[in-house]
């Protein structure tokens, strides 16, 4: 049972250590690679200006957060969502650094990197050249970010979610939490009679007609025959002498290919004949499994 959180933040700047702030989180559920449909999410109010930089980028005023809960207010319900589960970040040295220094203003443990996935780091392993940003992700891997206008830590989770699946695996592990119920509804009717329908277009036999037909006629053979002959393939050389039961018989040539299948009397007969031409007959006779060469 694999439990992750997928999340993101957006802040007031780049550096915790310059005193900037956390002013929105949003994190995603996975359980065993798959969206539960729960989620987290809260907008902070920093206690300080918002640079107009930092305001281009997620559209978060001053003006909008002063009325909402400081993080210390909100590190209870944060630290129960999250608990023990692994957290999946993009570039996840940047958004650790806030989380942890919030941690550290309400005298919370902080959280270890070894407990973080970093989507941008595994990004770099697989594709080194770049570009591995958010969008550039979303791009290689078809999910469609036509909503993210501006960076929104909900939005931007969900969508990194959406592309952690992609990267472990593909749209296969990444059923939504409907999909899932449906299968589980289907599996548990045990009580319900599946019903098999026939293929609508059948698919092409891989025999030939004439391999079916001589396939037939080999299977009747062994049907009226009460006892099945051993066939022996003999490959041997022009000169070769032959075993007990054909001793002092010399082969000098034979028909090439398998033109007879002979029973031992006949291919004494052809021994003794001298039939020029071949090296290779097959024989069918019980005690040719005994024979040496």
């Amino acid at each position: 049972m694999m439990r992750e959180i997928v999340l993101d933040t957006e802040t007031t700047g780049l550096d915790p250590a310059q005193g900037h702030r956390i002013v929105e989180i949003g994190a995603v559920e996975l359980f065993n690679r798959m969206p539960t449909g729960k989620t987290y999410h809260v907008y902070l109010n920093p206690e300080r200006d918002m640079p107009k930089e930092a305001e281009a980028v997620h559209g978060l005023s001053s003006a909008f957060l002063k009325d909402k809960p400081v993080f210390e207010k909100q590190v209870g319900a944060f630290l129960a969502f999250v608990s023990e589960a692994t957290l999946v970040i993009h570039n996840a040295g940047f958004d650790m650094a806030f989380i942890n220094a919030e941690l550290g203003y309400t005298n919370h443990l902080a959280i270890p990197m070894d407990r973080v996935i970093d989507t941008l780091a595994m990004a770099r392993r697989t594709h080194p050249m770049g570009p591995n940003s958010l969008d550039a992700l979303c791009k290689r891997f078809g999910v469609d970010n036509s909503k993210r206008t501006k960076h929104g830590a909900l939005l931007d989770a969900e969508l990194l979610a959406d592309v952690y699946l992609e990267m472990n695996g593909g749209k296969q592990t990444s059923l939504g939490l409907e999909e899932v119920k449906k299968i589980i509804r289907v599996v548990s009717a045990a009580d319900q009679p599946l019903s098999v329908s026939a293929r609508q277009n059948p698919l092409p036999p891989r025999m030939s007609a004439a391999e079916i037909e001589a396939h037939e006629r080999a299977m009747d053979g062994a049907r009226s025959s009460r006892r099945r002959p051993r066939r022996v393939l003999l490959r041997y050389l022009a000169g070769r002498t032959l075993g007990p039961g054909w001793r002092g018989r010399r082969i000098d040539h034979f028909e090439p290919g398998f033109p007879s299948i002979f029973t031992s009397s006949e291919a004494m007969s052809v021994c003794a004949k001298g039939i020029t031409g071949a090296r290779n007959c097959l024989v069918s006779t019980p005690e040719s499994a005994g024979m040496s060469w």
